[in-house]
């Protein structure tokens, strides 16, 4: 070896090169970070019906559609509220005529199981009755069975975000439907029981659960039972976008 570091003429590499080239050849490639997938989470809907074929047709038609996802089928109403109990649907689409004589309280009973999942009826009748009652049982839509797939899915679509839509046979007699016959002014939420009515009627006021309680002569416990009751009928997250919505119908003027 020679002064310079080499042997005949040829470099000799120093002990930290021989380590940053160790280093650099034992290091396996980087791998680029996988693309993000997250995205807007699909709709969970049941279908009810007894006939098999309506059941097929309409998940095939969703299934086709994207952003819905078919978690169960059910044709009878016992089977309805056990699948409703264990997926906790958005959305329930049913022919609540399908299990007589339970008729439509199998809507009543499916919201008290779980109050976050939107009813929409899918009927072969429209008939003034079964309208009404559906409405007033707490279904957020109503669209007859010769609605086509577009119908179909802007329905669900718009009963998991809160919203009424019925079939537009149903649709220019329905505030007449739905009015009391006693000549009463018409209450906007049908959905919710009369109990009901009076807290959200003093949630628009602004008023506490504490002050609710003290009116109405009920345990706290209580106020807030019907109040997650509400907002799971109402298809809204808080208070405060109860309040809104109560005000923008007309509630809370009057206290």
């Amino acid at each position: 070896m020679n002064r310079n570091g080499s042997i005949n003429g040829l470099p000799w590499p120093v002990p930290s090169q021989l380590d940053a080239r160790s280093d650099h050849s034992s290091r396996r490639p980087e791998r680029e970070p996988a693309p993000s997938r997250t995205g807007p989470a699909p709709l969970t809907v049941l279908l009810a019906d007894v006939q098999p074929a309506i059941r097929q047709g309409v998940r095939s038609m969703l299934e086709r559609s994207g952003g819905v996802s078919v978690v169960g089928e059910a044709a009878t109403t016992g089977e309805v509220l056990a699948e409703t109990s264990r997926y906790r649907p958005d959305v329930l689409v049913i022919d609540p005529l399908m299990d007589e004589p339970t008729g439509m309280e199998v809507i009543t009973q499916v919201l008290r199981l779980t109050p976050g999942t939107g009813v929409l009826v899918f009927s072969s009748v429209d008939e003034d009755k079964a309208v009404t009652s559906a409405f007033h049982a707490g279904a957020r839509g109503y669209l007859v069975k010769r609605a086509d797939a577009d119908q179909i899915l802007r329905g669900i679509q718009a009963v998991a975000a809160g919203q009424a839509i019925v079939d537009k046979s149903i649709a220019g007699r329905l505030a007449a439907l739905i009015r009391p016959v006693s000549g009463q002014r018409y209450y906007p939420f049908p959905q919710l029981t009369d109990r009901e009515r009076d807290v959200l009627e003093r949630i628009a006021a602004g008023k506490s659960n504490t002050a609710i309680a003290r009116e109405l002569a009920l345990a706290s416990k209580t106020i807030s039972n019907r109040i997650s009751a509400i907002f799971g009928k109402l298809g809204v997250a808080d208070r405060a976008q109860a309040i809104v919505l109560a005000r923008d119908a007309g509630l809370g003027q009057g206290r």
